[in-house]
């Protein structure tokens, strides 16, 4: 069975605090790319996908915030269409 390395995720979030928008921006900006203001393109490792969620968890307002993860296969991955034409990519899914 081929399984990659690395998680490819869309995380979403809905945090109405500027203050705890901004650190859970600045987790997301070490792991993926920003494609729109509340919207980051990320590569997880399992054990940075645990870390990052338990980070975030911490740091938001469960009453009033939101985020969603929605993991990728690689198959999906690889169809990916960006219109117009992006500017920054993620690293490449290595597939073992």
């Amino acid at each position: 069975m081929v399984r990659a390395k690395r998680l490819f995720c869309i995380v979403a979030y809905d945090i109405r605090d500027d203050k705890r928008r901004n650190k859970v921006s600045k987790i997301l900006e070490k792991y993926g790319v920003r494609i729109n203001f509340s919207v980051f393109e990320c590569l997880f490792t399992d054990s940075q996908y645990i870390k990052v969620r338990s980070q975030i968890e911490i740091k938001i307002n469960s009453e009033e915030d939101s985020l969603v993860y929605y993991p990728i296969c690689v198959n999906c991955f690889t169809k990916i269409v960006y219109q117009p034409k992006r500017k920054q990519s993620v690293e490449v899914v290595t597939v073992v």
